[in-house]
């Protein structure tokens, strides 16, 4: 942690929801610098450093139930602005006197929310309804006294309250993810309004603070896996700036890859970033490890352990190396569970869960609180190409993952065929930096065609067209909307008919 950052700051205190981090990137967007905490720091030592103000997370748990994470109880006795952010607003509900219970309805995803007062978070939105992000199971049913109704939704009558001084406000939905319209006005109308929070942070700082870090803790040699995407990329940049001579990369042709794809990240690390790089082709020996499995989680593990083995063979040969550096990000820590002791595992990512126990190198992620979009922000100060940072997400374990069921050949041949064709079709359509991510993966259905007027059966296709910021909320595209230039599926549909004939059989 950055005491000295945060003076003026924000403060979130983490209960495990999944965008608890979130928040923080919100908050540094506007400028201010803000961290995430345990949920029981104690107020004493908010105010030694000089914290302008707190948000209270989601989470996973009741705030009724005997083991609920609790904050300390002074917080809510006032000299610090509070934000409660559904689990932390029914925190901050109880701690009053008002009362939470399992909500008769559930919400998740969009919901229509109106607007009572335009005051306070809802300062200066002139709309009275607005689409806000929910997720909850349990809700305030009664507010304790001295809080005044600012925005209700048809399943939330309470679903943002404010205290009579503006100090503490709670709100059921989430302010900080994307889908939540005006929720960056709201987080800046708490920040600069009840916190009266000082600017002290930006894309530009990070990258001084992170390269003096980085430059004045190794003292051994690192070495750096790299994929060519963007993270991996600006990571191995910003090591090669931090350290120099001191940092070794490594790209693993692991056999999931995209078509032509250890070409192409050879040729613009060398040539383009002037990185040493050396790659191995490991191909033979994640295929045979994942013969036979089908199941995503363990497929995931045993990518993730032979990536391992494939690093430690490799420093056993050019070491020693002391560090092990890798472009994992902040949704990879949520998603794998390790964001806090509170959070839910939703899926080991290789770099995160599927690291093996006793691996002999010190993890160095200088990425990891971070988010794609500022990772791309740094990219362009650091002056990489916008080949790389304009790159669609790639899963770690590559292929592995958009094949269901068993890893064979000759899925492996359609997967890479046909992903190629999608994003072709995206860039020839101008569209492919307009969404996330589009992607095709292939099933263990098979279905029944013709071809040449032959019966053919071939593997099912799935094509997924995605929108998003950050990775923490998404969109599918659509696929065809009368309303917006029409998406070029047709054009995807055409060229994969010559596809099945990898796979066709009579």
């Amino acid at each position: 942690m950055r005491p000295d950052l945060l003076r003026g700051g924000v403060v979130v205190l983490d209960f495990g929801g999944q965008y608890s981090h979130l928040i923080c990137r919100r908050v540094r967007a506007l400028g201010v610098y803000s961290e995430l905490l345990p949920y029981d720091t104690s107020l004493r030592r908010l105010r030694s450093w000089g914290v302008s103000g707190v948000v209270l997370s989601g989470g996973p748990a009741s705030v009724y139930a005997p083991s609920a994470p609790h904050p300390d109880k002074d917080l809510f006795k006032g000299g610090i602005p509070l934000l409660g952010i559904c689990y932390g607003y029914q925190l901050m509900v109880r701690a009053h006197g008002g009362a939470v219970r399992r909500a008769t309805k559930r919400e998740y995803g969009q919901s229509a929310l109106s607007i009572k007062a335009h005051s306070g978070i809802f300062r200066g939105i002139k709309r009275s309804t607005l689409t806000c992000w929910m997720s909850h199971g349990d809700s305030p049913i009664s507010l304790p006294r001295g809080f005044d109704i600012l925005a209700a939704s048809r399943n939330s009558p309470y679903a943002a309250v404010e205290s009579g001084d503006g100090m503490q406000v709670g709100v059921q939905f989430h302010p900080e993810v994307a889908h939540t319209e005006e929720g960056g006005r709201m987080l800046s109308n708490f920040v600069f309004g009840a916190c009266a929070a000082t600017k002290n942070w930006s894309m530009a700082s990070f990258l001084d603070l992170k390269l003096a870090d980085l430059s004045a803790s190794i003292d051994g040699r690192v070495l750096c896996a790299v994929s060519g995407g963007v993270d991996s990329s600006v990571t191995a940049s910003l090591l090669h700036k931090a350290v120099g001579r001191k940092l070794a990369c490594l790209f693993i042709d692991n056999g999931l890859l995209r078509q032509g794809e250890a070409k192409q990240v050879s040729r613009t690390l060398r040539e383009e970033l002037g990185i040493d790089l050396e790659v191995v082709d490991a191909s033979a020996r994640f295929l045979r490890a994942l013969k036979g499995v089908e199941d995503p989680e363990e497929k995931r593990r045993i990518i993730g352990r032979v990536f391992s083995e494939v690093f430690e063979d490799f420093a056993r040969r050019r070491g020693p190396f002391k560090y092990l550096a890798q472009g994992t990000l902040y949704p990879d820590v949520v998603e794998s569970g390790r964001s806090s002791s509170q959070a839910s595992v939703i899926k080991t990512h290789h770099n995160v869960g599927g690291l093996p126990r006793g691996l002999s190198f010190e993890l160095v992620e200088p990425l990891k609180d971070l988010y794609k979009d500022e990772v791309r922000t740094l990219g362009r100060l650091l002056g990489i190409p916008k080949t790389i940072l304009t790159r669609h997400p790639f899963p770690g374990p590559g292929l592995g993952v958009r094949i269901i069921g068993e890893v064979t050949e000759e899925k492996l041949t359609i997967c890479r065929r046909v992903n190629e064709i999608v994003e072709d079709v995206l860039k020839e359509e101008g569209l492919y930096e307009g969404v996330w991510q589009g992607f095709a993966y292939v099933g263990n259905d098979r279905v029944t065609g013709v071809l040449g007027d032959e019966r053919r059966v071939g593997y099912q296709v799935t094509v997924k067209v995605v929108e998003s910021v950050d990775a923490m909320t998404s969109d599918c595209r659509r696929l065809s909307n009368p309303s917006e230039k029409q998406f070029p599926l047709d054009g995807i549909v055409h060229q994969l008919e010559g596809v099945s004939i990898l796979s066709g059989k009579r």
